[in-house]
């Protein structure tokens, strides 16, 4: 029998930038990421797809960005108006919104000289990046993330995804943006719980990677609750920083079944669906990271010591850590997101749990009757504050 056998490896770079009113004309931090992109003769084009959200919030962004263009990008034109696209996970879970990406990209000559510029919250970059990985064999993707959430996690990563069949990110794909840009004016305009909701992927990278950061975010939770600025600059900068830098030390396509950044997403992937996505992924996952802690400490491996002090950051940040759903059917809808966490993973059942603050460990088995326990200990808790505020 005969067989070639071939190994090659590839060096992908990208940058992430941080900056403030991306698109001010003067500002030169994208006129000068496109100055560095040789043209090698190539007519190039960008098209501009918006989450509505984010437009709602910034009507001039479509007009800046235009003029941004005309006045400050050369060798790079706009392919026609900016598309928009809902926010939230509607845009992930209605093929729709994948179908009118690819018509425009197809209607107006995007190929792979040119960009798709995603503008928007984590889900909508997600489907942007799904529809630039899949057409033409890849597009160069442009991530500007607008949230807390997806500027210190999922906007500064490789992976792109839509739902389907029910299921969380089923259909998707392993393909890094060739650049992200963090503009922290997008923060401004974000409700109260976008803002909180993306501090829960900090606190997770924390607390499997870093007890430092985590005693930082401990000191800061006035701070962060305030919404104050330089703070949060901080906290994102720190978080994308993490994640960077384990994508590149790690299994960034995730090859194995071993995924510490899924730290508390069992549970948050398959609460998201049991409320019909009216619980945020960031919301989700701070319920999702304290039921795997309490888990954790009546298991016997996280000491009640580092488990309060997880639980009272998470609560003063203003997370709800119990939702009915969490409960219903015996809690069996809840435990069905284990196998389907499983099936995620592409192999056996591998779930980060911590011994300590900054300290994880990977098991391969959860204990059902102790899932159980560590719901009802969420829901004393939350009965617990409803009696005293």
């Amino acid at each position: 029998m005969q067989s070639i056998q071939q190994t090659f490896q590839i060096t992908y770079t990208y940058g992430v930038y941080f900056t403030e009113h991306l698109f001010g004309l003067s500002n030169p931090e994208l006129k000068t990421f496109f100055k560095a992109i040789p043209s090698e003769g190539f007519e190039r084009k960008a098209l501009v797809v918006i989450d509505q959200g984010v437009a709602n919030c910034h009507p001039n962004l479509t007009n800046e960005i235009q003029a941004y263009f005309q006045q400050q990008v050369s060798g790079v034109t706009l392919s026609g108006p900016a598309l928009m696209v809902p926010g939230g996970e509607a845009s992930k879970n209605n093929p729709a919104h994948f179908n009118t990406i690819i018509e425009a990209i197809d209607q107006q000559g995007i190929d792979r000289h040119s960009f798709v510029i995603a503008i928007g919250g984590g889900a909508v970059l997600d489907l942007v990046g799904y529809a630039a990985a899949v057409a033409h064999r890849g597009i160069k993707l442009i991530r500007i993330p607008t949230t807390v959430l997806a500027q210190n996690d999922s906007g500064v990563g490789v992976k792109n995804s839509i739902n389907f069949q029910g299921k969380k990110n089923f259909l998707g794909t392993f393909a890094p943006p060739i650049a992200v840009f963090n503009d922290y004016h997008f923060l401004g305009t974000l409700e109260d719980r976008d803002w909180r909701g993306g501090v829960a992927e900090a606190i997770k990278v924390a607390l499997i990677k870093d007890s430092v950061f985590f005693e930082w975010i401990e000191q800061n939770v006035a701070k962060l609750v305030a919404r104050d600025q330089e703070t949060m600059s901080y906290l994102i900068f720190r978080c994308a920083q993490m994640h960077t830098d384990h994508i590149a030390g790690g299994d960034p396509f995730e090859f194995g079944s071993s995924r510490p950044l899924d730290f508390g997403h069992w549970a948050a992937h398959k609460l998201e669906y049991l409320t019909n996505f009216e619980v945020r992924h960031g919301e989700a996952v701070a319920m999702g990271i304290a039921l795997d802690c309490v888990y954790a400490h009546l298991a016997g491996m996280l000491p009640a010591n580092d488990l309060n002090r997880i639980l009272q950051v998470l609560q003063g940040l203003g997370f709800t850590l119990y939702h009915d759903r969490l409960s219903e059917n015996n809690k069996i809808n809840l435990k069905n997101g284990i196998q389907e966490f499983r099936e995620h993973l592409g192999g056996r059942l591998t779930i980060m749990l911590l011994e300590k603050i900054g300290q994880g460990v990977e098991v391969h088995h959860l204990d059902e009757a102790l899932i159980s326990l560590a719901v009802d200990h969420l829901e004393g808790l939350h009965l617990k504050s409803l009696s005293y505020p």
